[in-house]
């Protein structure tokens, strides 16, 4: 049986479960995750079932879980459910960086690159918005606001090849 890993929440419920919910609920908007009640905005299929393409009930299971992406995955989320994605997303795309069977795009991966050189660039170098020397503790806000930034740049890169690896167009 297959399993879908989604964003909502990061667990393993079998592809043809969430499936049956969506289509015996309102097909119109999304499902909610049975553990926290929050819409599921994108489901993601573990690498079990991709690699079982070939078996009819898997592949139906993989074209659902398309339909569903391509209706519900480029909808805008808050700033709170990107925070809440931002762990399962970050662990995703290094898992997939540290794997050499799976690719990303060249330009996703200079743009997360970019991002994150940038980003250490600014959090070392001595030149501040609101300066550690002056303000003390408080002069470190500018800092981790500059990492959540680039952290949330770089989740939302994965997340666009996530759908459309997944159902996107």
């Amino acid at each position: 049986m297959a399993t879908s890993t989604f964003l909502a929440r990061p667990i393993a419920l079998t592809g043809n479960c969430i499936m049956l919910v969506w289509r015996h609920g309102s097909t119109l908007q999304t499902c909610k995750c049975p553990l926290c009640r929050r819409p599921i905005t994108l489901l993601v299929p573990t690498e079990n079932p991709l690699r079982g393409r070939d078996n009819s009930a898997v592949a139906d299971i993989l074209r659902d879980i398309e339909t569903y992406n391509r209706l519900f995955g480029g909808h805008s989320t808050s700033i709170f459910q990107r925070m809440q994605d931002l762990p399962f997303l970050l662990r995703r795309l290094l898992r997939e960086m540290m794997d050499p069977q799976r690719t990303l795009p060249l330009v996703i991966r200079a743009r997360i690159y970019i991002a994150i050189i940038l980003s250490a660039i600014y959090i070392i170098s001595p030149v501040d918005i609101i300066p550690e020397g002056i303000l003390g503790i408080v002069g470190l806000l500018d800092d981790l606001l500059i990492a959540l930034v680039c952290f949330l740049h770089v989740a939302a890169l994965y997340r666009s090849v996530l759908y459309f690896r997944h159902g996107g167009s």
